[in-house]
């Protein structure tokens, strides 16, 4: 197996370095103890031949080595053999995702899933960005500067990639949610390529959050809402009736930055991974978990701002101990994605039916000016 199939040479991401996620699959000639002492997973145990416990210790290292290169040979397997547009449909293509995706492949995995390569133009993206400045890239500046502070080479690159999709499709309203998002697709992957991952993300799940007008946002907000009432009454009492807090409150910092403001990277990375496959529907679980995660801390607030606030940034002691055991919690909640999807089709349907009759008896109470001519 080529080194470069299994652990790209591309820029990789410097937040993944805690996880298993990060461990770059060894050479196949490699020995189970040279493995091991490379490996950031290895329990840097004092070496004696008489502890039991340090030859386990180092087995289990091993073994769990074994299993994340296994799963890198399966996901490689997969990007060669999967259609990009058959990959969301593909069940072997779920499963794998559910077992999760190792950080050397990660990049190119969120492409096959969003289909990026179908909307790549070459040459495109250089052009755009020679374009004239958009009117937010002070914004953009500022808080790539603020976001990813401890990333300084992130910042042109954020703002590169920015500046060309707003230039592109100036009907989107810039929030420091697009900034979260997109430098967050940086720091897995080369800038143009970024770029395209982005353009498919927002174009197949969250562009319509970012209208000057973001009706769908209302609406996933309202069914949000709802979707509270089905799996905790008590607690959605309590904050959209006693508390009175509208529901768009609550899922507007996690929808426009599909969660990178909430979550630690670990954690994200695999949200994003499941989001990807999933859809729109996975967000709502996703806040359910957080819901179901933070009851008795959110119980006990006695104001909108600090409930808020613990909703927008859960508190990690809160929070399941491992990102599969949050994924499994979202899987948990009650919820029918079919039903999302299907109710979310027919309320934008009559939102835009009724916006639309707004606009016509609008236009029809203009009068129009009469003209007066001299009589002849």
């Amino acid at each position: 197996m080529d080194f470069e199939l299994v652990a790209p040479a591309v820029p990789r991401s410097p937040l993944a370095t805690s996880s298993a996620d990060s461990l770059l699959a060894p050479p196949a000639n490699a020995d189970a103890k040279s493995v091991i002492d490379a490996s950031p997973l290895s329990m840097r145990r004092p070496s004696s031949d008489k502890s039991g416990e340090d030859r386990v210790a180092k087995v289990t290292d091993a073994a769990e080595i074994e299993a994340h290169r296994q799963r890198e040979l399966r996901w490689i397997s997969a990007l060669t053999s999967t259609s990009p547009s058959q990959a969301r449909k593909a069940k072997r293509i779920r499963k794998l995702v559910l077992e999760g995706v190792p950080a050397s492949v990660r990049y190119q995995v969120w492409a096959l899933l969003t289909d990026s390569k179908a909307k790549r133009m070459e040459g495109l993206y250089a052009r755009l960005g020679q374009r004239e400045r958009v009117a937010p890239i002070s914004n953009i500046e500022q808080d790539a500067q603020r976001i990813f502070h401890d990333q300084p080479l992130l910042d042109q690159s954020l703002v590169n990639v920015l500046q060309a999709y707003l230039t592109m499709v100036p009907d989107v309203q810039y929030t420091k949610g697009l900034a979260m998002i997109a430098g967050q697709l940086i720091l897995q992957s080369p800038e143009e390529d970024a770029f395209w991952t982005f353009v498919t993300m927002m174009d197949s799940h969250i562009r319509p959050y970012y209208s000057p007008q973001p009706i769908l946002l209302d609406i996933d907000s309202s069914l949000f809402s709802k979707a509270m009432e089905n799996n905790d009454a008590p607690l959605a009492q309590r904050i959209l009736v006693e508390m009175a807090i509208p529901p768009i409150c609550i899922c507007r910092p996690w929808f426009t930055a599909l969660f990178a403001d909430a979550f630690p990277t670990d954690l994200l990375l695999r949200v994003w991974d499941v989001f990807l496959f999933e859809g729109v529907s996975f967000l709502f679980r996703v806040g359910l978990a957080v819901i179901s995660s933070c009851r008795q801390s959110l119980l006990q607030c006695r104001g909108q701002e600090s409930l808020l606030a613990i909703l927008a940034h859960p508190p990690p002691h809160c929070l399941p101990p491992t990102p599969d055991a949050f994924i499994e919690l979202a899987f948990s909640v009650k919820l029918r994605d079919e039903d999302i999807y299907k109710q979310r089709n027919k309320l934008e349907a009559q939102l835009k039916r009724q916006v639309q009759a707004r606009s016509q008896l609008s236009a029809s109470r203009v009068s129009t000016p009469t003209i007066s001519l001299p009589r002849s």
